[in-house]
């Protein structure tokens, strides 16, 4: 059982998309009657801006926002006010575990303002952790027993969860990273912050999942958002989600790292080649060295590594990339 962290995204999108078309809320439908935190937010001039260089964003923050990276809300890649404000509030994204419940969290990002006008730019992860836990609000239950009940059970995807309970902590392998002599532990087997039910609200929190678990899911995107003779999502939403939503516009070198929009596109909850061999191809990595994908073709491939993604690690997701190759 493994931590999958921003493997985690996609299933978040599959399971808005399903309240979606259950008649919960609309793609463009704003999200504040149930994130009021969101209403009347500030927008900086520009994303390097002083904190108190605003002006009133132009419209509300979306579904669609969320789900594209567009809400606002995200990680500062370069140093900025903005990006040191959220250093020093707990905002911030990186490899560690939240360490604030998502009352605590919602609360403290709400103070910040956006990076730009929602649907004008995009910035990577937050708004994801926003779309947790509006999930959880809008279904009036605690996010981990909606995605039981209404993906997981039914997919048979019986050790996904966001965390893992007492009787299979035998199969929690430990966590590490790469530190100057090798190997350093930052999560025992058995142990640390995926251990047991957390001591607080995590719907703004990542997944653990299997191997087998997740190629059920990526099955069922391959199939065309079906398993069997039972629809999971609509064709027309399993075409938003690996299309590429981002305008051109947006896709401005300070907005991820170097190079990344390449031949890369977005879509809700995974990235996409949009040119090369691998054109069509879509998925997502993890910051725990895991990684999947699922080509044109239908081949799925799955990566589960619980190394934290690094310079050491990156040459082993360059060749598990290089599988599956298709030619136009």
């Amino acid at each position: 059982i493994m931590r999958i962290q921003s493997m985690t995204k996609v299933i978040s999108a599959t399971a808005a998309l399903r309240l979606v078309e259950s008649g919960f809320l609309g793609l463009d439908q704003s999200v504040e009657e149930w994130l009021p935190e969101l209403a009347d937010r500030r927008v900086l001039s520009s994303p390097d801006a002083a904190l108190d260089d605003t002006v009133p964003a132009r419209r509300a923050i979306t579904l669609r926002d969320l789900l594209t990276n567009a809400s606002g809300y995200g990680m500062a890649i370069g140093d900025s006010p903005l990006q040191k404000a959220m250093a020093d509030n707990g905002t911030e994204a990186g490899p560690e575990p939240v360490t604030l419940g998502a009352e605590e969290w919602i609360t403290r990002l709400a103070e910040l303002p956006l990076a730009f006008q929602p649907g004008e730019g995009w910035r990577y992860h937050h708004s994801f952790s926003l779309l947790g836990i509006l999930i959880a609000r809008l279904t009036g239950r605690p996010l981990n027993d909606h995605l039981a009940t209404d993906l997981f059970s039914p997919l048979g995807m019986a050790d996904t969860a966001l965390w893992v309970p007492q009787e299979k902590l035998d199969r929690l392998p430990a966590a590490y990273r790469f530190g100057d002599d090798g190997f350093v532990e930052v999560e025992p087997a058995g142990g640390g912050f995926y251990a047991v039910p957390p001591p607080f609200d995590v719907s703004h929190g990542e997944l653990v999942s299997t191997a087998g678990d997740y190629h059920r899911f990526t099955r069922m995107l391959a199939d065309g958002g079906r398993v069997g003779d039972d629809r999971v999502i609509s064709a027309e939403h399993l075409q938003l989600m690996i299309s590429d939503q981002v305008p051109a516009a947006c896709k401005t070198p300070d907005s991820f790292f170097p190079g990344f929009w390449e031949g890369m596109g977005w879509g809700f909850g995974v990235g996409m080649k949009t040119a090369g061999p691998q054109r069509g191809r879509y998925g997502w990595s993890g910051g725990q060295g895991t990684d999947f994908f699922v080509d044109r073709d239908g081949t799925i491939g799955i990566l589960l590594t619980q190394v934290e993604m690094g310079e050491r690690i990156w040459p082993l997701v360059e060749e598990f990339q290089a599988l599956g190759e298709t030619s136009i």
